[in-house]
């Protein structure tokens, strides 16, 4: 019988009986049924699945589950905080306000992504946002959209 691993979920604290080696986008999505961490390539090199472990962006999908034992997970339904009804983070506003989705698969991962970003480096250049989005894959072709909305988010300028 497996042991509980315990961690917190978007402020929550939960304890799955799973296998360690299960990833943590599986229990996330499955098990905890939190879909707004998606699933990709199964393999890291999407960017779909990227959540926050202790405020730092990892693929979920590449995360063993008990690497997550006693850590903070934020997926994007806790990015911007718990309470239902709460207002847009900043980063999500940015995207909405760039209407930086098309069909949105790839946004999620996004939007995590550039909130360990920020949590690393307060002002990070425009190298190293791109840097940062760079395992990010969008297959509708909205990139420019979403540097836009990067840019916003993280207050870069627009470049000349």
């Amino acid at each position: 019988m497996d042991l509980p691993i315990a961690f917190v979920v978007n402020g929550n604290a939960v304890a799955l009986a799973l296998p360690g080696d299960v990833s943590l986008m599986h229990a996330l999505r499955n098990d905890l049924d939190l879909k707004g961490t998606r699933e990709g390539c199964a393999a890291g090199a999407c960017g779909a699945c990227t959540v926050l472990v202790d405020g730092h962006a990892v693929t979920s999908c590449e995360t063993p589950l008990e690497s997550v034992r006693a850590r903070e997970v934020t997926t994007v339904e806790g990015l911007a905080g718990a309470a239902a009804g709460a207002p847009a983070h900043p980063i999500q506003q940015a995207f909405l306000d760039q209407q930086a989705a098309q069909c949105g698969y790839c946004i999620n991962g996004v939007m995590l992504r550039i909130a360990g970003l920020l949590r690393e480096t307060a002002a990070p250049t425009e190298a190293q946002l791109r840097a940062a989005l760079s395992r990010h894959l969008c297959r509708c072709g909205t990139h420019m959209r979403i540097l836009r909305a990067a840019r916003v988010a993280c207050g870069l300028p627009e470049p000349a």
